[in-house]
């Protein structure tokens, strides 16, 4: 099992109602279909081996019987696949009859779980022939010729593949109130199996999906659930084959209504584990019984799971857009919120015509309307210095008069030029005390007019850069409130785009799409033929790269090479694997070394899952040593 991926599979076989052999063959061919194709885990429908409608026939010893000779049928052929494969039978025990699941691996039946919720409204029927398996202990019995524990408190390990362990339970007990899964989680498992048989109704489909998604990002699981279809008898119900795969409140996989086959995801075991880990009130039960699973660890293909680009961006427009307008919400809620606890008169913005001193912009704004305050209040502020370019300073100017902010430009070339001297700095030794000079001056001369107008700096760096520590200590590292602060710069660019997109003055819209075209510059070093001469991603990488390096690792704690592993799926095409593998150290050297200049950010608001507040989302000592991430990463 590399880097804790695993290929899983929801099956619904075609199936004649009582025909046991004719569905032990074709649950045989999509397992073998299914393990060809790399899963390790096959689930198959609730009563599969028999059909769920078959009535008054449960209760007949000649189905009873074919059940247990389709059963050995489907052990014997399936002992040679490197799969767990989990059908639905009925069984007969102590008098009663039990609606089960069969779990299979290595020509043996690891255990026999029974259905504890029977219902017994609408439509359903059960209690008339199934007893409930809620009050069986786990119990020994006797099946195809091998002793099997039978009881719903036991899970399912293979010593091979520590990582993954197995929970089952069938189709009602995922809609009761208390579902047998909750007390498989916290005995460990991490992948819950559901066998279903789900009549369809309109409507229910949705329902169904939205309870599976839910219910793993309750557990902290992985959900596969197998649902009956075409042959189930349409006497009076239609069955649509509606197979869900679902992990951590993520579809991964859904299968198309009211078809047979089989439906495949790549579950990634070690995000589940590393969120069991992360989250507190996730509380472990006692150990339940283990059966054994016999699984050789095999390699994920990941062709069934797919990594986006840009995760922090959602690829559907109307949620982009949904996102964007809650995320410019939240930043405005919160600064306005700060201003009025202060009573600042004014609000002071360092304002380049870069991406990130624009959205600050756009935020103060909608902070302003939200106090009914006059926008007249919010000080912006272009410090043109040796890199200022005509094209950002005219971008800022336009934007300042735009949104009715007060425009105030000083230039600190002359004061820069001072201090130079003073520091004993020559001019044309473009060092990095060359750069964090008129970045300092910079914030100096925020802060100063702060204090003179009675007001608050608000700060315009974002998460990639914190992440990177591409900002100068004490300089634009520093603010009064800074509302970029868990904002990534792909995020900022889609949310300046939002913005451009809602607002009916042509020239404005006409200006921010032009800031969106700008590179992204701190504009620090002279330019060239009145271009920008010193582009970011030249120096530090692609924030692309970065920020989906920074999402897999802060949310589900991804090493190096699992992180090389997914960027290289994501990013085919784009970037080849030196490039990736460069990039990646770069990001993790800087994210280690640059941890001081996040240890004392100023506040900000939490806008998304990942945040790097040293007083919240991450605490980590500014000494920690990245040695072990950078052989990690060197040995890729």
């Amino acid at each position: 099992m590399k880097d804790g991926f695993i290929k899983v599979a929801a099956a619904t076989p075609p199936l004649r109602v009582a025909d046991c052999a004719y569905n032990a063959a074709e649950i045989v061919r999509q397992a073998r279909e299914a393990a060809e194709t790399g899963a390790q885990l096959i689930v198959f429908p609730e009563l599969c081996l028999t059909g769920y409608t078959c009535g008054d026939l449960f209760l007949q010893q000649t189905l009873l019987d074919g059940t247990c000779a389709a059963l050995d049928t489907v052990r014997e052929q399936t002992a040679a696949l490197n799969a767990a494969v989990v059908v639905g039978l009925p069984l007969a025990r102590r008098g009663k009859l039990y609606n089960c699941a069969a779990v299979l691996s290595g020509g043996r039946i690891a255990g026999v779980v029974p259905k504890q919720h029977i219902p017994n409204y609408g439509e359903f029927y059960e209690q008339r022939y199934f007893a409930s398996g809620a009050e069986v202990e786990n119990e020994p019995i006797e099946l195809c010729g091998q002793t099997v524990l039978f009881g719903g408190r036991q899970v399912f390990q293979s010593p091979a593949m520590p990582a993954l362990t197995l929970g089952v339970e069938i189709c009602e007990d995922l809609w009761a109130p208390e579902p047998p899964s909750a007390a498989l989680a916290r005995a460990g498992a991490n992948v819950i199996v559901n066998l279903s048989a789900s009549d369809e109704l309109i409507g229910k489909a949705a329902y169904r999906r939205e309870l599976v998604k839910s219910h793993a990002a309750r557990l902290l699981c992985a959900y596969v659930y197998a649902d009956a279809g075409f042959g189930e008898s349409t006497q009076d119900l239609v069955f649509a084959g509606h197979d869900l795969i679902a992990e951590n409140g993520t579809l991964l996989a859904e299968s198309r209504r009211f078809t047979s086959g089989v439906c495949y995801a790549d579950i990634d075991l070690g995000r589940l584990l590393h969120e069991r880990r992360r989250v507190s009130t996730f509380a472990a039960a006692d150990a339940l019984h283990t059966g054994a699973l016999h699984l050789a660890p095999a390699v994920c293909d990941l062709r069934h799971r797919a990594f986006p680009r840009m995760p922090f961006v959602p690829g559907d427009k109307a949620r982009l857009d949904e996102r964007c307008e809650e995320i410019l919400t939240l930043q405005a809620t919160g600064l306005a919120t700060r201003l009025r606890h202060t009573h600042a008169k004014t609000a002071v913005v360092g304002l380049s015509g870069g991406l990130d001193s624009t959205l600050a912009l756009i935020v103060l704004a909608r902070a302003f309307d939200l106090l009914a305050l006059d926008r007249k209040g919010i000080l912006a502020v272009t410090m043109p210095c040796f890199g200022t370019t005509a094209r950002t300073k005219g971008n800022a100017e336009k934007l300042a008069e735009a949104y009715g902010v007060t425009l105030q430009t000083v230039d600190i070339k002359a004061a820069v030029e001072q201090h130079f001297a003073d520091i004993g700095q020559p001019q044309n030794e473009h060092s990095v005390t060359y750069e964090n000079a008129q970045a300092r001056m910079r914030t100096l001369v925020l802060m100063d007019l702060a204090n003179k107008q009675g007001g608050m700096v608000v700060g315009t760096g974002d998460l990639s850069e914190l992440a990177l520590g591409w900002a100068t200590y004490n300089g634009d590292h520093m603010s009064m409130y800074g509302v970029n602060a868990s904002v990534p710069k792909t995020l900022v660019r889609y949310l300046t785009a939002y913005e451009a997109a809602r607002v009916s003055d042509p020239v404005l819209s006409g200006v921010l799409r032009d800031v969106l075209d700008t590179p992204v510059s701190p504009e620090l070093l002279p330019p060239k033929d009145g271009e920008i001469s010193q582009r970011t991603e030249d120096l530090v990488g692609p924030y692309e790269l970065h920020d989906f390096f920074l999402y897999y690792m802060l949310r589900f704690g991804y090493p190096p090479r699992k992180l090389f592993r997914a960027a290289r799926q994501a990013f085919a095409g784009a970037y080849d694997d030196a490039t990736i593998k460069k990039w990646l150290t770069t990001f993790i050297r800087r994210f280690f070394a640059q941890q001081f200049k996040r240890s004392c950010l100023p506040d900000g608001p939490k806008v998304g899952t990942v945040a790097l507040s040293p007083r919240g989302d991450w605490r980590m000592p500014s000494d920690a040593c990245a040695a072990l991430w950078l052989a990690e990463a060197d040995a890729l």
